[in-house]
């Protein structure tokens, strides 16, 4: 088992950077003056108010307050894949091949899918304070900001490809649920087919990525994105998208203990999975239509096929989304969902 933070296969640099250390620095949600954040880390304070205004060019929102200083607004600890592990189930731990937490990469998912699968039942986790070219389905950008989200993804090796593996983003959201009401987090609902959305808005996302091969082991990526405090600024990003994003912060978490938040959707989704392999989505339909913030509402499905209007009814023991239409009940096996009037 391997547990730190060196870089993944697209990581930039296993040193920490300068705006990294004022991060971690800020990350007690207080003030530090200019001048003891360059103490800190050995530099000028000139070279420090570089590195801040780096940090709000990824979208972290700083304060600067003249005679007291810089902070981060409901800011939490770095990421920290030690401390992660120690929140682990000894069971969980146990199928743990390597876990590695990492100031910025790519893409958390690209850099997994790119290594070699581990034994069967083992995973790997990774995560990323800043990812270049995040992404959510169909190639959509995902802006997440420093301190700011959790970027995680996972790996996982089934012995063989599950047949009902087009259903598996389905029971991760419930696994996401389980682990966020271990947390005390509530109020969250599951959209079809992958995101995690509050009150209409999108809270987060889960990105599955599969490589198999004919009769053999399937290694999956998951990657579960999901937003703790958004600034202003990614407010806006999000936004000009398209889509209206909430973050933790709207659900009254004040200051997120995010390793307690990665520890908890690692535990859950590995558990999730061994239920998978076993029962497969028949186990979680029950609680994913529970949270099926879709249900009985007016909306469109766009596919490759076409856009189709009427109102959802659920989705049925396959994952598969079910809408009522003029012509009778369809079901969608894949689509994007937007919620509207029906004329």
């Amino acid at each position: 088992m391997y547990v730190g933070g060196s870089a993944g296969n697209n990581a930039v640099s296993e040193r920490e950077s300068l705006p990294q250390r004022v991060c971690r620095l800020l990350s007690d949600g207080q003030f530090h003056s200019g001048t003891a954040l360059a103490a800190s880390c050995g530099v000028s304070r000139n070279a420090v108010w570089k590195a801040v205004a780096g940090l709000r060019t990824l979208g972290l929102n700083v304060h600067a307050v003249a005679n007291r200083g810089y902070r981060i607004p409901n800011a939490s600890e770095l990421l920290d894949a030690k401390q992660i592990l120690r929140l682990l189930p000894s069971e969980v731990a146990s199928r743990q091949r390597s876990g590695e937490c990492l100031w910025r990469t790519t893409s958390t998912n690209l850099d997994l899918l790119g290594r070699a699968a581990g034994p069967i039942g083992s995973f790997d986790f990774l995560t990323a304070e800043c990812q270049t070219q995040g992404r959510g389905r169909r190639a959509r950008s995902w802006f997440a900001p420093p301190c700011g989200a959790i970027c995680l993804s996972m790996t996982w090796n089934f012995a063989a490809l599950p047949t009902d593996v087009s259903a598996l983003s389905l029971a991760v959201g419930v696994c996401v649920l389980r682990a966020l009401g271990q947390v005390g987090i509530g109020s969250v609902t599951l959209k079809w087919p992958n995101d995690l959305v509050v009150n209409g808005d999108k809270l987060g996302g889960i990105l599955i990525e599969l490589r198999a091969e004919a009769s053999g082991p399937a290694y999956v990526v998951i990657g579960i994105g999901m937003n703790v405090v958004l600034g202003d600024a990614v407010h806006r990003q999000i936004e000009a998208s398209g889509t209206r994003g909430a973050d933790l912060l709207t659900l009254g978490v004040q200051r997120a203990d995010r390793n307690g938040i990665v520890a908890a959707l690692v535990a859950s989704t590995v558990a999730g999975l061994i239920q998978y392999e076993q029962d497969g989505f028949s186990s979680f339909a029950a609680e994913w239509s529970a949270a099926d913030a879709l249900a009985g509402k007016a909306v469109v499905v766009s596919s490759e096929r076409g856009s189709v209007t009427g109102h959802a009814r659920g989705i049925d023991i396959d994952g598969a989304l079910c809408l009522q239409t003029r012509d009778g009940l369809q079901r969608f096996v894949t689509g994007d969902v937007s919620v509207r009037a029906v004329t």
